[in-house]
């Protein structure tokens, strides 16, 4: 990488460290390092809930999704609005008023302790994987651009996010939110518009080829729960996974208990509500424009760096016919794209021959994925490798930099809001309630700062296995879904006058087993697990609830 590019990350990451630091300014008790005091305007809490959603993952993962797959992904956002306005009228008042630190202490004072206890420590082994997750995409990046093992590029990011969620506590990470939030930004239009500028058609006739690919379709209307993206699982699916993650996830709980007023602290999620699907459309958009780049620049053969490496060492010759017949099929299907872009007497027989040769391209794509499976014993899949090597081999001096230090932009965000998260609820739900009731301010802050450490290690860990699991941004949104709607389901329940301590326990316990015996035993869509999650603790919580109730 060039020294430029270097330099533009290496100045960043020291700028959010030391101004982390320098906002760790009235962190000094219990509420000044969880809740900032309840200082935050509404515009630093949304963006800061904005950043906390965009993460590496993002950056990275949703951009190769949108190579692969397209559009249709933007189909999980399509319940966030809906689920903006519901939660600004029940969870949102309720919590910011009730003078909590987190999400599930508010159920110990409507339920009890054991449900309170079961609900945080869920969350825990939830945020726990994610947050390993998010970590995995910019060592992801780390691992392609040095060639050094995933776990050294993981501990790279981690270790700076870790010194300034530790230090700083959640005002220095909404603040760093809200630069991390204008620079990602900042990328994203930049790659765009180089993409535009360096195609060689119009972005008409590009668009037309993209489409053609299936790569434009937004909306399938199909009924089918099997299907992951659709518009049925994500208006229904995503209402309730957007319900559970802003409403219970102590990671978003958090922020808007750090804003001023309620009313500042809905205009945070309202603000979320309105820029969100535009945001998550132009990485997809960008993703898409990768694609179309690649359909007149031949990309590698293997976008994963380490997995070429594995299958040249071992099959040398062979991979190098299969290179020969990539090469010979690409230069037929880039004469195909220009003839379709050529094309104006609405023929259909131009299109008919790059969708031929784009077949033949994934088919010798496949074998290529084969053999890394074969000689390295992991996932075939290297979409998370997609942008990284088209950022490092196509774009400019300077943008590069820029986008890597949007990557870690985003990392930082995300991982930091969750690990805050993980911290605070460590202390608050548990060690607060359990071990140590009564110890001083000082104490309580010296233990977060060690359970920031903690979870930043179990992070760590988590990440070098997550990023062999596939397309991240998939596999980060399904570990939430096999909790969330469970957990939202609890939170549903404590609405219904009547509900009781006993029902919401063993709701959620059978409504976790019936989610996990979904996800292993059928083929339907992770978003469905959090309507049925919710619906299971409902039906069992409220029958529950009435018959402890006679017993009483």
């Amino acid at each position: 990488m060039h020294w430029v590019n270097w330099l533009i990350v290496i100045v960043y990451l020291f700028w959010v460290v030391v101004d982390g630091i320098k906002k760790s300014k009235n962190t000094d008790t219990v509420s000044g390092y969880f809740i900032a005091n309840k200082s935050l305007s509404w515009w630093v809490v949304g963006l800061s809930v904005m950043a906390t959603q965009l993460s590496a993952v993002t950056m990275i993962g949703t951009p190769g999704q949108g190579a692969t797959d397209g559009l249709r992904f933007i189909q999980l956002y399509l319940g966030l609005p809906l689920a903006m306005v519901i939660l600004g009228v029940t969870i949102v008042p309720l919590l910011h008023g009730s003078g909590v630190y987190t999400a599930y202490e508010y159920l110990e004072r409507r339920f009890d302790a054991k449900t309170r206890a079961l609900t945080a420590f869920l969350f825990l082994i939830c945020r726990g994987l994610s947050v390993g997750t998010i970590m995995a995409a910019p060592g992801v990046v780390f691992s392609a651009i040095f060639g050094i093992p995933l776990v050294w590029a993981v501990a790279m990011i981690g270790v700076p996010t870790v010194i300034y969620t530790m230090v700083g506590g959640v005002q220095a990470v909404a603040w760093a939110d809200v630069k991390q939030m204008v620079l990602i930004v900042i990328a994203l239009v930049a790659i765009m518009f180089v993409l535009v500028i360096q195609m060689p058609i119009s972005p008409g006739e590009a668009l037309t080829i993209a489409g053609a690919t299936g790569r434009l379709q937004v909306f399938d209307f199909s009924f089918d729960m099997s299907e992951r993206y659709t518009f049925w699982s994500g208006v229904i699916g995503g209402t309730f996974l957007m319900l559970s993650y802003f409403g219970t996830d102590q990671s978003q709980v958090q922020r808007y208990l750090a804003a001023r007023s309620v009313h500042e602290a809905k205009s945070s999620l309202l603000m979320s509500a309105y820029w969100k699907i535009p945001l998550q459309a132009l990485v997809l958009l960008v993703g898409v424009g990768v694609f179309m780049y690649y359909q007149f620049v031949r990309p590698p053969l293997l976008y994963n760096p380490a997995h070429e490496a594995a299958v040249v060492a071992a099959r040398g010759a062979e991979y190098d016919d299969l290179q020969k017949r990539y090469a010979e099929v690409f230069t037929l299907r880039e004469e195909a794209a220009f003839a379709v872009a050529d094309a104006s007497d609405g023929s259909q027989q131009p299109m008919e021959l790059f969708l031929a040769r784009e077949q033949e391209i994934q088919a010798i794509r496949g074998e290529a994925l084969a053999m890394v499976v074969e000689e390295t014993d992991e996932s075939s899949t290297d979409v998370n490798y997609i942008i990284p090597r088209f950022v490092l081999s196509e774009l400019p001096i300077g943008l590069a930099g820029l986008f890597i230090a949007g990557v870690f932009a985003a990392a930082m965000s995300s991982i930091a809001a969750e690990l805050n998260a993980l911290s605070t609820t460590s202390v608050i739900d548990f060690y607060r309630r359990w071990i140590k009731p009564h110890a001083d301010d000082a104490h309580y802050l010296t233990v977060s700062k060690g359970a920031t450490v903690f979870w930043g290690f179990f992070a760590c860990i988590v990440a070098t296995y997550a990023a062999t699991l596939g397309s991240l941004i998939e596999v980060v949104n399904l570990f939430g879904s096999l909790f969330y709607g469970s957990i939202l389901g609890v939170f549903l329940l404590a609405m219904v006058p009547r509900a009781k301590g006993l029902g919401a326990f063993l709701g959620l316990i059978i409504g976790m087993v019936t989610v996990g015996c979904v996800q292993y035993f059928t083929t339907i869509g992770y978003l469905w697990h959090n309507v049925i999650g919710a619906a299971v603790v409902l039906l069992v919580g409220v029958p529950l609830s009435l018959i402890d109730r006679r017993n009483a």
